[in-house]
């Protein structure tokens, strides 16, 4: 049957009836284990003992989305342990020593604390439960319990065996985080059949470590010790780290651990090289680009500001625009609203930063990627090398500027600046023609055209300068006018506006009517009203209030 014809322009309003949403439609729930067993997989005794060991009286627990079934057992276990009475006092309700909350949902990625949820309960602390990228938090203290799944101990072992027959062979053995309690056994039983050189690591709290959160052993204290070992690892790890490995070990091999069927998993050689070629065709894909986008996608992480900062200084000194953004989950339809962005860099956790996906309408990077795309073409090569963490990115750069200093210290490069710098003043009122045409031309490398505005903040400060010396130069009767004119918000340029204003078809609700009633005039025609605008509902689900009426419930 076909939909009947609207007399009228439709009310853009929502449904003045009340909605409601099921948490029973999810995922099916996962088998009740017993109590004890969920007291062992969860530690609640060490938890306990940690919180207690803290004094903390507002406790957040934080599940990713695959736990949160058991997070209501885990809070009563938690609750009736650390209620419990002390020797010699009465257990009463009035003497709990503290009091718990249950996030149900992360604001950014499952892998990182999400201190924003904890402080709109005041917690003092967060107890993080499932795996983890052990970004060191920026504010709240942390208890991480990384569960413990099980494992088949023997058909890891027979894989082993299978990978390395050579018993000399110099392994190190590393696990995902829930998984990382099973590393001590394994290498315990690979020692009593005679794999003296399989060393296995700890977990520690520090991504820039030569094996990101985890200890090597003394004799791979160096990067070219570490390239003499193999790497055998439990469970699939994530995409960044897989990268930042690949260079810095002589191979490795992951045996995982999902999905769990009947048939003895496959280890597998991992291969990051098809990753690092289309991370490297996406950095020169934005070698010409003139605007990025900063995604913050974490308020958590410690240096996240410093790497901010970092970001857009760097953007900035190429000559460059950038705008800031911050966002909770990242995903296609919110970064697509933002159609003059030419590129994102993400700063999330080490982790989380790296964003491979094809959904995505424009490249999507990392802080140590960007410092490769905004080389010059002569000064750009690809190592094969990957960063993913903070303070690695940012160690760097302060040691190229202290050497930049120390250049700029030395005697004959200060004459040679200097003499450089008189060259230029001499020379600037007998030359109009702008910095930016003295400069090399940029082609982007993919189609080999020449790209003009890739510069556009370098443009504008052309712009100003020449603005600013033409009253100096009134003996002379045409002067070049800037031909990178973009708009300016607040005095200052801004490439987006200029996009908004030139090149974007649709700028916001009514522009649409505005310009359809536009041609209806120049055309001779009556204009029509556009749909009408009510206000819909505002408040909380228990309560909802519709325009101006009163809560319904």
């Amino acid at each position: 049957m076909a939909a009947p014809a609207l007399d009228s322009a439709p009310v853009l309003c929502t449904p003045d009836t009340p909605a409601t949403h099921r948490w029973d439609d999810g995922p099916p729930a996962r088998p009740p284990v017993s109590d004890e067993q969920l007291r062992l997989t969860y530690e609640i005794e060490r938890t306990v003992r940690e919180l207690q060991a803290g004094r903390w009286t507002r406790i957040a627990l934080q599940f990713p989305d695959t736990l949160l079934a058991d997070g209501p057992r885990v809070y009563e276990q938690l609750r009736r342990a650390l209620t419990r009475a002390r020797p010699g006092q009465a257990a009463t309700p009035e003497a709990a020593p503290a009091r718990l909350f249950l996030l149900a949902d992360s604001s950014y990625g499952a892998c990182c604390v999400d201190e924003v949820a904890a402080e709109h309960v005041a917690a003092d602390v967060v107890v993080h439960y499932g795996r983890a990228c052990l970004s060191p938090p920026a504010r709240l203290p942390v208890v991480h319990v990384f569960t413990a799944p099980p494992l088949d101990g023997d058909a890891v072992l027979a894989a082993f065996r299978h990978t390395y027959p050579d018993k000399h062979a110099k392994v190190l053995l590393m696990a995902d985080t829930p998984y990382s309690h099973h590393v001590a056994a394994l290498a315990s039983r690979l020692r009593q059949e005679g794999y003296l050189d399989a060393h296995p690591t700890d977990v520690v709290h520090n991504p820039a470590s030569p094996l990101p959160n985890r200890t090597v052993p003394p004799a791979a204290d160096t990067t070219d010790a570490l390239r003499e070992y193999a790497l055998f690892h439990i469970s699939d790890p994530p995409p960044s780290l897989l990268l930042t490995l690949s260079s810095r070990v002589a191979s490795m091999h992951i045996y995982p651990t999902s999905p769990a069927d009947a048939t003895p998993p496959t280890v597998s050689l991992a291969n990051a090289a098809p990753t690092l070629r289309r991370r490297y065709a996406l950095i020169t894909s934005l070698s010409t680009n003139p605007v990025f986008g900063i995604l913050v996608n974490t308020l958590s992480v410690k240096n996240y500001m410093h790497m901010v900062a970092h970001v857009q200084h760097q953007i900035a000194r190429a000559g460059k625009k950038s705008y800031t953004f911050v966002v909770g989950k990242v995903n296609a339809a919110k970064v697509a609203n933002f159609s003059e962005v030419g590129g994102w860099v993400v700063i999330g956790c080490w982790e989380s930063s790296l964003i491979e996906s094809s959904e995505f309408w424009r490249p999507m990077i990392t802080p140590w990627e960007l410092g490769i795309a905004l080389q010059a073409d002569d000064e750009r090569v690809w190592t094969g090398n990957w960063e993913a963490d903070f303070q690695t990115v940012l160690d760097a750069d302060r040691s190229q500027g202290e050497a930049d200093r120390t250049m700029d210290r030395d005697p004959c490069h200060e004459a040679a600046h200097q003499n450089d710098e008189f060259h230029a003043h001499g020379n600037r009122q007998d030359n109009y023609d702008s910095e930016d045409e003295s400069l090399p031309p940029e082609f982007d490398l993919r189609t080999g055209r020449y790209v003009s505005h890739a510069r556009p903040m370098r443009a504008a400060h052309t712009a100003q300068s020449l603005s600013s010396s033409t009253t100096s130069l009134e003996s002379y009767a045409l002067a070049k006018r800037d031909a990178g004119h973009v708009a300016a918000v607040g005095g200052v340029v801004s490439p987006g506006a200029e996009f908004l204003r030139s090149q974007r078809t649709w700028q916001g609700l009514g522009s649409d009517y505005h310009q359809t009633e536009e041609r209806q005039i120049s055309s001779g025609r009556n204009s029509q009203h556009a749909a009408k605008m009510e206000q819909g509902r505002s408040g909380i689900a228990k309560g909802y209030v519709v325009g101006e009426q009163e809560s319904r419930h």
